[in-house]
């Protein structure tokens, strides 16, 4: 959160009263902004409690508060470059995201403030960091990921290469520390950070608890997570990552691997998953027609039941798909969608195909595009394995590209900015 501060007569890093009384300190000055302790303390909170929340044992309080102020400046650097860029959130657009939370958490948007309450959570407060997470993401997205491009290539070669069958559908807990280095590291400097990553990768090897090493030294995103990368496919490894992944067994460590971000000590977690994939598939035609200007909602619904009625009384389906049909790309087929999984349809349209038996047309469906009749004429169990392999390739691999051009990127902006620690 951003505060504005008049520093009076008194220790340096304090705030105080017209009388003296101190109200708060700086812990950090980052650029023309500042770090607060009580920002500092409730972050702290936070992490103390997630990390007793999994079971781990908290590093001593000056490496975990040497970690959260870190990761409490690299947000102030951040929140200062979205402001220079006149990025600016919308009441709007956090309405809709507390919205979403609320749903999520199974509660009406009016009943948030009593349940967040409930956690000891202040809701302007909960409100507001919404509000900078949401003007981080968006920042994010146009320094990073807006410039992060997928050549098609990339999966057409990585589908024809060695991870291209059955194995592609593995999974990787995989976990992490990173000790980073400087983006123009000296040899010296290199050479540091490897000797203080081996003897990590030691302590691990000699049996102590890799998250808590990861949340005490990692200089990494996700060190406060106990290094977890999570569940990922293979192509959604760091690259680098790979060729040593694959080649451990669950609660193996790798051997160091340097990137132009520091040097990694790796760790495979747990493997699952590798079977082909099965959906239910549908081979349907359907007919839609969409409210406009001159044709409202229900005058909509009535003249698609009186193209159902027509076909039923032996008119061709095909011809009148092709006579009024809204969709353009089945229109022309007569109305065909071909062979589709009920999960890339409407949920709405799948519902009322769902309940159809043998040829039978459907009663009017009303779905996000509009009004339709469907006729489902078969049905099948199809491996799809290849099509959603091409489909995961594709976002894993550039969610791979911004993760590795995330981590250089929040490097240069630390390298850039003025950082001075008041404690």
């Amino acid at each position: 959160m951003l505060v504005c501060l008049v520093v009076v007569a008194g220790p340096v890093g304090a705030q105080l009263s017209d009388d003296g009384e101190f109200l708060d300190g700086i812990v950090a000055v980052v650029n023309d902004g500042v770090v607060l302790t009580s920002e500092l303390d409730q972050e702290l909170a936070g992490v103390r409690a997630n990390i007793r929340a999994q079971g781990l044992r908290s590093p001593p309080s000056a490496v975990l508060e040497s970690q959260v102020l870190e990761r409490l400046v690299l947000r102030e650097i951040q929140l200062q470059r979205a402001t220079r860029l006149g990025i600016e959130i919308s009441d709007e657009q956090v309405n809709r995201a507390l919205g979403f939370v609320a749903q999520q958490n199974g509660v009406e948007l009016s009943d948030l403030p009593d349940a967040l309450a409930e956690q000891g959570v202040e809701y302007a407060r909960y409100r507001e960091e919404l509000r900078a997470q949401i003007e981080l993401d968006t920042l994010r997205q146009r320094d990073v990921v807006a410039r992060v491009y997928l050549n098609p290539r990339e999966v057409d070669d990585f589908l024809r290469g060695a991870e291209a069958g059955e194995e592609a559908n593995r999974e990787y807990q995989v976990s992490h520390i990173l000790i980073g280095t400087p983006l123009n590291a000296t040899a010296g400097q290199r050479d540091a950070a490897r000797e203080r990553a081996e003897r990590l990768r030691q302590r691990v090897l000699e049996g102590e608890n890799f998250a808590e090493l990861a949340i005490a030294y990692s200089e990494a995103q996700n060190a406060l997570q106990g290094g977890s990368l999570g569940w990922r496919k293979r192509n959604a490894l760091p690259t680098a990552f790979v060729a040593h992944v694959l080649q451990l067994e669950p609660g193996d460590v790798a051997e160091l691997i340097t990137t132009g971000s520091g040097v990694h000590v790796v760790r495979l977690d747990e493997t699952r998953g590798g079977d082909p994939i099965i959906q239910e598939q549908w081979e349907l035609r359907h007919i839609l027609l969409q409210p406009n200007e001159i044709r409202d909602d229900g005058a909509t619904r009535d003249e698609i039941a009186e193209i159902r009625e027509q076909i039923l009384a032996g008119e061709s389906f095909g011809a009148l798909a092709r006579a009024y049909s809204a969709d353009p790309g089945s229109a022309a087929e007569g109305g065909m969608l071909g062979w589709v999984s009920p999960e890339d349809l409407d949920p709405a349209f799948a519902a009322g195909v769902a309940e159809l038996e043998g040829d039978e047309i459907s009663e009017p469906i009303r779905s996000s595009f509009g009004w339709h009749i469907a006729q489902r004429s078969a049905t099948r169990m199809q491996d799809v394995s290849e099509d959603v392999r091409r489909q995961r390739a594709a976002l894993a691999l550039r969610e791979r590209k911004v993760q590795e051009e995330t981590q250089l990127w929040l490097q240069r902006l630390r390298a850039e900015a003025f950082v001075e620690y008041k404690k």
